[in-house]
């Protein structure tokens, strides 16, 4: 077994207290190779801020859980050679763990915090998975996130078609017999880059579509039953149309994408919401610097000359949403 300690990680339980009272919130970026890893930390040391890594099963799958482990203990060294040594600090998380097992095997690979996603099971089954998921993190002084409620949209594994708003009844009893650190909710945001039909929006004087407003009455029910208590939005990716008409310039196919409006998320980072989760927007911005290489140099070959663009690209993104969208800029 490996302790994060080992590896120069932290987990989040100090992070989410100073975020909450400092009313901001910490970015939570999904990796699953080199160029995002370095994107993401040369972001986060340039802002110093705190950052928390994310993987998905589909991440460990694709780029194995030991290269993984050994990434994420590079990705602490690299912040410290950015930052003069006094590094940030860096959460490496499981996103959507879907059971016991692989929570448990994540923890015993130097993971500092996992997600437990029973949101799509009966109540009761929820909490008794979330709960033996707790009990085995915490002896490993490991912070656990659970969820309630569910998020419509497409990430990974993670599929479903409409949305479940977290009930505001169930989040005392939920947190009480679970034990978890914090909480991810559902108040309508959604995962992918296409979150709302055209159905479910309305449209501007220009025709662009405009997404519904997310659901803070009950947000705000949340944090009086459950005060100074560290919530998570899942599936917070804006949807840049700038990337979007980048990709569609250059051949690709994206109808009708749309994302959360960043004033709601700078709305969300000054609540009890701690952890905003950020990974369509990543997905969106590589993909267009490479197309625009492959549309305008057709005759490169050399993965770095179009790879480099799409991290530099990745990384002004990052950096913008650090430091104009959560706030977390400087509070490394």
């Amino acid at each position: 077994m490996v302790s994060y300690k080992d590896l120069g990680l932290v987990n989040s339980k100090e992070l989410f207290k100073k975020a909450i009272d400092g009313k901001y919130a910490i970015a939570a970026f999904n990796f699953n190779n080199l160029e995002q890893l370095q994107a993401i930390v040369g972001a986060a040391a340039e802002s110093k801020s705190p950052v928390i890594l994310q993987v998905s099963s589909g991440a460990r799958k694709y780029a194995n859980q030991t290269l993984l482990r050994y990434l994420a203990q590079g990705a602490v060294e690299y912040a410290k050679e950015l930052t003069a040594g006094a590094g940030v600090p860096i959460v490496l998380h499981l996103d959507h763990g879907d059971s016991l097992e692989l929570c448990k095997s994540c923890i015993d690979m130097g993971f500092s915090s996992v997600m437990i996603d029973g949101s799509h099971l009966p109540y009761e089954e929820n909490i008794a998975l979330t709960k033996s998921v707790v009990e085995y993190a915490h002896k490993h002084d490991v912070t656990v996130e659970g969820e309630l409620g569910v998020l419509a949209g497409i990430e990974d594994d993670v599929v479903a078609e409409h949305h479940t708003y977290t009930e505001p009844d169930e989040v005392v009893d939920f947190v009480t017999r679970t034990g978890v650190d914090s909480l991810a909710i559902s108040i309508g945001t959604s995962h992918g880059a296409n979150k709302f039909t055209p159905e479910q929006c309305t449209r501007d004087a220009n025709g662009v579509l405009v997404p519904p407003p997310l659901r803070f009455d009950i947000l705000e029910e949340i944090e009086k039953r459950i005060p100074g208590f560290p919530i998570v939005l899942h599936g917070s990716s804006s949807v840049p149309q700038d990337q979007v008409a980048l990709i569609n310039k250059y051949g690709g196919k994206l109808n009708d994408a749309i994302g959360i409006p960043e004033e709601q998320l700078r709305k969300a980072a000054a609540s009890a919401v701690c952890k905003i989760n950020i990974d369509s927007d990543g997905r969106l911005a590589m993909t267009a610097a490479i197309r625009e290489v492959f549309a305008n140099k057709p005759e490169e070959f050399d993965p770095r000359k179009y790879l480099g663009p799409a991290r530099d690209s990745l990384k002004a993104l990052y950096k913008h949403k650090i430091e104009t969208v959560l706030g977390s800029a400087g509070k490394a």
